[in-house]
């Protein structure tokens, strides 16, 4: 019973967990890692005799001299027995044992079942042919995905043609890292706490793999939980696993426990490289404590270690997004004097930062020494103009942007038509901006919600509350939900413009799609709106 809880744990710990708490506590009060194993059970095959013994021999001598032709006469005695028999025979010789079976596998595929694949999975993993490993078994576990049970006899079938292969623990890892680059977490989970259980553990580079897939998938918080189960089992991280780990924290939030880790490297005869400081200041660039990060760089440097184009992209985007663009031109100019060259990303980053506080003229500019330096612009370049053109009511020359496009063979995207319809809508162009909207839709290009409440917000302010009407419909489609100030002002202005029922029927079809804004009274404000 124990034994099965234990395994539960671990197989519980991905999808199903509902939080770090959770996944953390699971983990940390499963078994001794140096229990005593269960022994790898021993079984062997049993011997050829008559015919069975002489169509092994047969095929073995037809094998070893290369005698592929008259191979080929013996196809139809083939059976899973024989097959087994002489893939044994031959198992000193990994490529003539991956010929004979993929031959087998094309003159009769049934043949070859779980348990003659257990064999030549042995055989090759222990010669190490890792890929070859990986490509059979991802065969065999598409094929039989369909099955609660299949895991558990895929394993098992390693498990009892172990011993009688002379096998190596690479393949239970190599069954473990098949798992994990075909994203089958709880398959994966699984087979760790049965290897486990034999004393078999995956390689750190698989465990980096399995790291690296939940932190991709979003699940930052059981990738750490499998970190803590790595330490406890003495699997010994590695630079990757650490910068893995580092990040992991910093998605989480925890950044107490980032820095833990970042500081502790030195004491796992680990060096810190530009990834780990990289990967750290990011961490602390995300949740706005940009002292801190610029003191990492500075630490990074007194400690030899050169900041990267990414080190100062990180940083310049941090300030950036807090409009302190003063602090940002620094870092780029520091940037340049360390003969760091400046990506298409950096450009992009300052431009969009002039962009969003109104300074077209600064963003005009890094564009032409983007040009200058031969760094091509791209629809994100472009899209940043465009927007700090559009915010300053400079609609013509965010027009002749507009026409660039083309001869740069870039395709406007959502991003384009909502800087166009912000400019319409800085100059009250309202119409201008509401045909934009339709071209946009019909470019294939999804406005966002920003879009939305740019143009709605813009028809309330005419007071056109059937244009306005009509925009509310449309992100009901999209699902979007309206600002609530927003409609606030169109409910009202329904009502009081005699169009008490389309303001009534718009809030139930709200409440009934529940987008609804939190805690808007639409009842109160109708009849309140239709009394005056």
């Amino acid at each position: 019973m124990k034994k099965a809880q234990q395994m539960y744990r671990f197989s519980t710990f991905h999808i199903r967990s509902q939080s770090h708490a959770k996944d953390l506590a699971e983990f940390s009060i499963s078994d001794n890692p140096k229990k005593k194993c269960t022994l790898l059970p021993y079984r062997t095959l049993p011997p050829a005799k008559g015919e069975d013994l002489d169509y092994a021999n047969i095929v073995h001598s037809r094998l070893i001299h290369s005698e592929w032709d008259s191979l080929n006469n013996l196809a139809s005695g083939l059976t899973s027995f024989r097959v087994k028999h002489v893939l044994l025979k031959i198992q000193k010789d990994h490529v003539l044992s991956q010929e004979f079976f993929n031959w087998v596998e094309l003159k009769n595929s049934e043949v070859n079942t779980l348990d003659v694949n257990s064999v030549i999975l042995h055989i090759l993993t222990k010669n190490r042919k890792f890929k070859s490993s990986e490509t059979i078994l991802r065969k065999i576990l598409e094929m039989g995905s369909a099955k609660l049970d299949y895991p558990r006899k895929v394993f098992e079938a390693l498990v009892y043609s172990y011993r009688m292969c002379d096998s190596s623990p690479r393949v239970f890892d190599t069954l473990f890292r098949t798992y994990v680059h075909m994203k089958k977490f709880r398959d994966a989970s699984d087979s760790y706490w049965w290897m486990r259980e034999y004393g078999f553990y995956p390689t750190v580079e698989s465990c980096n793999a399995f790291l690296s897939s939940l932190i991709s998938s979003n699940r930052g918080d059981i990738a750490l939980a499998v970190y803590n189960e790595m330490c406890r089992c003495r699997i010994s991280p590695n630079d990757y696993t650490i910068n893995m780990v580092i990040g992991a924290y910093c998605k989480v939030g925890n950044m107490d426990m980032a820095v833990k880790v970042f500081t502790g490297m030195e004491g796992m005869g680990l060096s810190r490289s530009f990834v780990t400081y990289n990967t750290l200041m990011a961490g602390y660039c995300s949740k706005g404590l940009l002292t801190s990060a610029v003191n990492l760089k500075n630490m990074m440097e007194k400690n030899g270690v050169q900041p990267s184009v990414v080190t100062y992209n990180t940083l310049i985007h941090a300030f950036c997004k807090e409009g302190k663009l003063q602090e940002a031109n620094k870092l780029f100019g520091e940037m340049k004097s360390l003969n760091l060259r400046p990506t298409a990303v950096t450009y992009n980053t300052l431009i969009n930062g002039y962009s969003l506080i109104g300074n077209s003229k600064m963003g005009i500019q890094f564009f032409e020494e983007m040009s200058t330096n031969g760094i091509k612009a791209d629809i994100l370049t472009y899209n940043a103009l465009i927007l700090g053109l559009c915010k300053e009511g400079k609609t013509r020359k965010a027009a002749h942007m507009v026409k660039e496009l083309e001869r740069e063979k870039l395709v406007p995207n959502s991003s384009t038509f909502a800087a166009l319809i912000t400019g319409q809508c800085v100059r009250n162009n309202v119409d201008r901006a509401f045909q934009l909207y339709k071209i946009m839709v019909r470019s294939g290009c999804h406005p966002n919600e920003a879009t939305f409440k740019m143009i709605i917000s813009a028809f309330v302010y005419n007071e056109d509350y059937d244009g306005a009407v009509q925009i509310l419909k449309e992100m009901m489609e999209r699902a979007v939900a309206p600002d609530s100030d927003i409609l606030f002002r169109l409910i009202s202005g329904l009502s009081k413009s005699g169009k008490y029922e389309v303001a009534m029927n718009l809030c139930k079809k709200l409440e009934s799609q529940r987008l609804m804004p939190q805690g808007f009274q639409s009842i109160d404000i109708l009849n309140e709106s239709h009394m005056t």
